[in-house]
């Protein structure tokens, strides 16, 4: 669940529950003594929520949680345009920022130089880790495909620059993705054929255009099967009951059990195609994610890591 690399992302398809993983892999890390900072790069409000906590969260760690142990969970968010505002800054640009913003001139910087953004994001990254070397550091990265492009960034401004700053920032970004004893990837999917498909299909393109490591696959929302289900109702049974109420009653056993069947094979075909980790997380019931359901998807992870 949590192993040497200090810098994961969590990446996978929109509607997935990858931002609920995120949390609850903080939770579980915070529990094995771990310190934990996540870092949210949509400015969404749902990483905050989850702990139960109407804080918004900005570019400096806010506390979300903690644990017993000591161990902290907090959480930021790191904003593509205030990273190239930064950088500017910081490369001799301060007194500039001012008319190049009313200008429109950084939107023409960023438009100019493919993957600025993204590799900048990545710095921060990067930076936030070496200041904070005891740190689990979590990204809630955003949806597949912009994740490949976030991932992929560093090798796209290699290609686009030979020399200078931000070359340098592109090597020092890819070096650290490419290092898996500094950072990695887990996927989130759910057990149907479209999202594990999507997870197969990235985790090769992230190897291919990133290189970086891939790590433990989490297939979330997992029901399983109960072994009661595979079983119609006896006859004892069956005389007790209305004969319409027994024949909803088996047509509704033989679809859930349809459905846990198709669970059971797309996590095998996942298995099959992508020979990595896998950790089920099993379906939360419940209308919304708090600290509650966190604890439960945490107490989870924990029982399948030891």
């Amino acid at each position: 669940m949590v192993n040497k690399s200090q810098v994961r992302f969590i990446v996978g398809k929109g509607g997935v529950g990858k931002t609920t993983l995120t949390a609850a892999i903080a939770l579980a890390a915070a529990a094995l003594g771990r310190r934990v900072q996540m870092i949210e790069l949509e400015g969404r409000s749902e990483l905050a929520r989850s702990f139960d906590t109407e804080a918004t969260l900005g570019p400096y760690p806010t506390a979300l949680f903690e644990h017993e142990s000591g161990a902290t969970v907090v959480g930021r968010h790191l904003a593509p345009d205030a990273a190239l505002l930064e950088w500017m800054s910081d490369h001799g640009f301060g007194r500039l920022l001012p008319r190049l913003r009313a200008t429109g001139a950084v939107d023409i910087i960023a438009t100019a130089v493919p993957g600025i953004r993204d590799v900048l994001i990545l710095g921060k990254i990067k930076a936030i880790a070496r200041e904070n070397p005891g740190d689990l550091i979590l990204i809630d990265a955003p949806a597949t495909g912009h994740s490949l492009s976030l991932l992929a960034s560093p090798g796209s401004l290699m290609d686009a620059t030979r020399t200078g700053p931000i070359r340098r920032q592109a090597d020092e970004v890819a070096a650290m993705l490419r290092d898996e004893d500094r950072c990695c990837v887990s996927l989130v999917t759910i057990p149907a054929e479209l999202p594990v498909t999507e997870a197969i299909e990235a985790a090769y393109t992230l190897e291919d255009r990133a290189g970086v490591a891939l790590s433990t696959v989490f297939v979330n929302q997992y029901v399983g099967s109960d072994p009661a289900l595979r079983e119609p109702l006896s006859d004892p049974e069956r005389w007790q009951l209305d004969a319409s109420i027994v024949t909803a009653l088996e047509r509704a056993r033989r679809f859930t059990l349809a459905k846990v069947d198709e669970e059971e094979r797309q996590r095998r075909r996942l298995a099959s195609d992508l020979p990595l980790p896998q950790m089920i997380v099993p379906h939360v019931q419940a209308d919304t994610i708090g600290l509650e359901q966190l604890f439960e998807i945490a107490t989870a992870l924990l029982e399948d890591h030891s």
